[in-house]
């Protein structure tokens, strides 16, 4: 891709008041994401992993729904749901979501979900349940077994969890484009930069954000594995 650009064009690109937005934009709803979906993806995983309850087997099969399902799908389900009296309502009441930053969090939390769950699903069934037992038999209720024993244990499964969901979230397109619009200076993530940029054929910074992104990715790849060597 160094044919389309050089490196001082591509550092003054970078530095341009719309990349430097839309890398602004993309780590904070990603960060956003990550903490609401850490609300309820742990949670969650927790409860489908240790515990039976009657319709188990079809909410775990509806959490699956946004892994195979486009993003672009979830984006436009979400759309029309906020154009139901339901969604009309909250929107009113509350966070406006269409084609505002607000629907960029939620279409990343939408997408993510179901990944944070998985992950943390497996690394809930990996843990042997004789350790929250021992932690009852020391007096600590459930909640503090898991505080205590269970959720240091998934430390390394967690740790991935977030980042990997985090990383997904900053790359998220679909979804967003959506629910939020491509609008720049507003609703402009690096995906939708790029989105942007390549219909205008601004190649040169269109090049910046996609090397970017894959620094981010590397990034990302290179701290799991360095993490998962010190865990080891």
């Amino acid at each position: 891709m160094l044919q389309y650009t050089d490196l001082k064009t591509m550092i003054m690109t970078i530095l341009s008041k719309e990349i430097l937005f839309a890398i602004k934009l993309s780590l904070v709803t990603a960060t956003v994401a990550v903490i609401l979906s850490s609300g309820i993806s742990i949670p969650a995983a927790y409860m489908i992993s240790r515990m039976n309850f009657p319709g188990k087997n079809i909410i775990d099969t509806l959490l699956d729904i946004p892994l195979v399902m486009p993003p672009i799908a979830l984006g436009a389900a979400l759309l029309m749901f906020f154009s139901t009296p339901v969604g009309s309502v909250i929107q009113s009441a509350t966070i406006k979501f269409v084609f505002q930053q607000p629907g960029i969090v939620l279409a990343q939390f939408t997408v993510i979900s179901s990944i944070y769950i998985r992950l943390m699903k497996s690394t809930f069934d990996n843990i042997d349940p004789m350790y929250e037992k021992v932690a009852r038999t020391l007096r600590c209720n459930r909640f503090q077994a898991f505080i205590k024993t269970t959720l240091p244990l998934a430390k390394n499964g967690l740790f991935a969890a977030i980042i990997l969901s985090w990383a997904r979230a900053v790359g998220e397109f679909g979804a967003s484009v959506t629910l939020a619009g491509a609008t720049r200076m507003k609703t402009e993530t690096l995906p939708i930069a790029i989105y942007l940029n390549l219909a205008t054929a601004n190649i040169e910074k269109t090049v910046a954000i996609v090397y970017i992104l894959a620094v981010i990715s590397i990034v990302v790849l290179l701290s799991i594995r360095k993490f998962g060597a010190k865990a080891s």
